[in-house]
C-alpha cells in the first residue's frame, strides 16, 4: 500500500463516484426510458434522429466518465491496504476486484463497438435510406442492436457496482 494523502484520496473518490452516476445514470435512462419511449411514441425517422442526436452528444461525457473511472480507479487501488500487486489473487477483496476489472473491460470493448463500429454503420444507412437506396428495415435491425448492447452495458454496470461493493464487505 502507497500512503496516499488524505486531500488526494477524498477527491479520487469524489470524482470517481462522479464518473460512475454520469455513466451509469446515462447508460440506465437511455436503455430504460428514451430507446423505449422514442420507439414508441416518434415515427422511425425521428426516432432514429433523435437517437443519434442524443449519442453525438453522451459520447464525450460517456467517454470522459470512462477515462475519469480508470484513472481514479488505479489511484484508489494503489491506496487500498488489501492490494498486493498486479494479479496478486490472494483474498476474497481481490477476487471481487478482479472480476470487477474484467466487467468493466467488457463495458469498455462494447463502448468502443458502438461508438466506432455500429454508430457509424448506423449513420451511414441513415444516408443511404435518404437516398433511396436501402430500406429502413436494415437501420431497425441496427438499432435494435445498439439498443440491446446499451441494456448489456446497463447490467455490467451493475454488476460493476455489486463487485465494488461486495470487495468494500471482503
Amino acid at each position: 500500500m502507497t500512503e496516499m494523502p488524505a486531500p488526494a484520496l477524498t477527491i479520487a473518490f469524489w470524482l470517481h463516484m462522479l464518473a460512475t452516476v454520469s455513466w451509469v445514470g446515462g447508460q440506465a435512462i437511455l436503455s430504460l426510458v428514451v430507446y423505449p419511449a422514442s420507439r414508441n411514441t416518434l415515427s422511425l425517422e425521428n426516432h432514429h434522429q433523435l437517437i443519434s442526436a442524443i449519442h453525438k452528444r453522451m459520447n464525450s461525457i460517456g467517454w470522459i466518465s470512462l477515462a475519469v473511472l480508470i484513472g481514479t480507479g488505479m489511484f484508489q487501488l494503489g491506496a487500498n491496504p488489501n492490494y498486493t500487486g498486479f494479479l496478486g489473487i490472494d483474498s476474497r477483496w481481490a477476487v471481487a476486484i478482479l472480476i470487477k476489472h474484467i466487467t468493466f473491460g467488457g463495458i469498455l470493448l462494447l463502448s468502443a463497438y458502438q461508438t466506432w463500429g455500429l454508430a457509424p454503420a448506423i449513420e451511414r444507412l441513415t444516408l443511404l435510406q435518404v437516398k433511396g437506396k436501402v430500406s429502413s428495415e436494415e437501420q431497425v435491425a441496427l438499432r435494435k442492436r445498439e439498443s440491446r448492447i446499451l441494456l448489456t452495458n446497463t447490467l455490467l454496470s451493475v454488476l460493476v457496482l455489486f463487485f465494488t461493493a461486495l470487495a468494500r464487505i471482503s
